[in-house]
């Protein structure tokens, strides 16, 4: 008999999923042979399903919304928008500050990725002899994501 059970608030499930922008970029995967395909392999990461109980915080709420009713080891493809994932951009997250303050001597370099005396990862958007233009925006911010899940099992209900 056809396994019927669905995907409801409460349950512990196990996804596989791969993450994407909409140009196709792949940013995240729980699959290995897709890592490596998209070249993001990273050989300290465990490729295994995703973990969590839905409506409880663990994951954006557009998979919540996505796996709810789904079947095990039905596939979706879900389309988040920026409100369902790491929100909008926020302006002000852009920030102006001395190097001085970062406790760095030399200027970092625009595109790379430093960690603050805070122990923030940030991304440097500018820098001079005395300042760095820092973005404290999560990485995904303002972006829509798109997401091909496959429910591996649900582990159990409430």
């Amino acid at each position: 008999m056809e396994n019927s059970r669905t995907v409801k608030k409460g349950d512990y499930l196990l996804i596989d999923y791969t993450g994407k922008l909409e140009n196709g970029t792949v940013f995240d995967t729980t699959l290995k042979e897709k890592a490596l395909e998209a070249g993001i392999y990273d050989e300290k990461k465990e490729y295994r399903p995703l973990f969590f109980r839905i409506y409880t915080g663990q994951v954006i709420k557009g998979i919540d919304d996505g796996v709810l009713g789904m079947r095990e080891g039905e596939e979706k493809t879900l389309k988040i928008p920026p409100e369902k994932a790491y929100g909008e951009s926020k302006s002000y997250l852009i920030q102006k500050i001395p190097l001085s303050r970062l406790e760095l001597k030399n200027p970092p370099k625009a595109g790379n990725k430093i960690i603050t005396p805070g122990g923030s990862e940030v991304k440097v958007l500018d820098s001079t002899e005395t300042h760095a233009t820092l973005d404290f925006n999560q990485e995904l911010a303002g972006k829509t994501l798109i997401l091909e899940i496959k429910l591996v099992s649900i582990v159990k209900g409430s």
